[in-house]
């Protein structure tokens, strides 16, 4: 089954349409590089299809967002940033605040958070897609060094 396929049918199963716009939206998402803003995504998707409006893109971000389809995360530039993640491992960022460089963290460490929390309060938290803001290494050493 193609990932187009796979994708209709998710929305199908949960009571949402297969529009031409929203599986636009969905093409740009699944084969963008990486983390894409709406406004991003919106220009990708009036290149096509002129006809589309922003809030079409925010409302179809909502909705997969809902659906776990993408993740939704603050990457530290002002705008917030969309994923496609249905078949990816869960991942998180470690952002430095000096270098802007990125670095993945295993999600194992916010999964165990996680479960401390559930286990300790009863609550769930959605522990999907974090960004974490500090100083890496190389800006650490910089820092202490002056």
């Amino acid at each position: 089954m193609s990932c187009e396929t796979d994708t209709v049918k998710v929305l199908r199963t949960t009571g949402h349409k297969a529009t031409p716009q929203r599986l636009m939206i969905l093409g740009a998402l699944r084969h963008g590089s990486g983390h894409l803003t709406a406004a991003e995504i919106f220009g990708e998707v009036q290149a096509e299809y002129p006809y589309v409006d922003i809030s079409t893109v925010y409302r179809t971000l909502g909705v997969l967002k809902e659906l776990r389809l993408v993740s939704e995360t603050d990457m530290g530039t002002g705008d917030t940033t969309y994923e496609w993640v249905q078949q990816q491992e869960r991942h998180h960022h470690l952002i430095c605040r000096n270098c802007d460089e990125v670095t993945s963290l295993d999600h194992q460490y916010l999964e165990d958070l996680g479960a401390e929390i559930m286990a300790e309060s009863g609550f769930k938290p959605d522990l999907d897609h974090f960004a974490i803001f500090g100083l890496c290494a190389k800006c650490r050493l910089e820092a202490e060094q002056n």
